[in-house]
């Protein structure tokens, strides 16, 4: 345990040195994503009920939160594995998960300032009151998660030529054929029979329910699909980085 807590200390410490003359810029550019998210999806909208206002409101850090697992992760991944990075990391004496959870955890602290900025903007936009359950913690880490691990399975498994196409292709699907800023009802029924199998709709209801009370589906059933889809990123993910060692 000791030697696990180490591993991801120092592989944390050195992600950080990497990064720490980028890191403002890195920190303003995602508080800018995420309050420009809230304003621009607003601008779709030209008359903007209650309901409307809540899927945009914890729709936007819901969006970036997913789009930085799901996108900003692999894309990491793979560069680190072009440039030789990835097979450095992947031959240290460390836990096969520990360069996975040094990633998220850098990844999610840049993003945390522009998801909390995000709901404050958006409460102050559409002059909305949010209900912040205790489940607000848990959910964004479990999202956070989720989406990072999946997204890091993606470039580990792919070639890196390959990833960075999917990537594009998955940011764009999200941001418009996904559940996280409108009511599913509104798609077409395929889409939504593939979004009751894709963690992004339960995704997007982790986030919403834990800010707002308010759940599309039964809160048990968003949580344990999100966190299947955990389980399996991470499977996938441990069996790449083992493979590859």
């Amino acid at each position: 345990m000791r030697r696990s807590w180490d591993s991801y200390r120092l592989l944390l410490t050195w992600q950080v040195l990497r990064y720490r003359a980028l890191l403002p810029m890195l920190i303003v550019i995602q508080v800018l994503l995420a309050v420009g998210v809230v304003y621009g999806l607003s601008l779709l909208v030209p008359h903007i009920d209650t309901s409307t206002a809540l899927y945009l409101a914890t729709g936007a850090p819901t969006l970036t939160l997913i789009l930085l697992g799901l996108t900003v992760v692999p894309q990491e991944v793979s560069q680190a594995r072009v440039s030789g990075r990835h097979d450095y990391v992947v031959s240290l004496p460390v836990p096969r998960l520990a360069p996975l959870a040094a990633e998220i955890t850098f990844w999610l602290a840049v993003q945390i300032p522009g998801t909390v900025l995000a709901l404050v903007v958006a409460a102050l936009r559409f002059d909305i009151g949010l209900h912040v359950s205790w489940a607000v913690a848990p959910a964004i880490a479990l999202v956070a998660l989720t989406g990072a691990s999946v997204g890091y399975a993606l470039a580990a498994t792919l070639r890196p030529e390959v990833t960075n196409h999917v990537t594009s292709f998955v940011s764009v699907a999200i941001l418009l054929f996904s559940p996280i800023n409108f009511p599913a009802h509104r798609m077409p029924a395929g889409l939504r029979a593939a979004h009751r199998v894709l963690p992004v709709q339960y995704m997007a209801d982790v986030i919403r329910g834990s800010l707002t009370g308010r759940y599309a589906d039964a809160a048990g059933l968003a949580f344990t699909v999100v966190a299947l889809w955990c389980v399996a990123g991470l499977a996938v993910s441990y069996r790449a980085a083992t493979r590859q060692s």
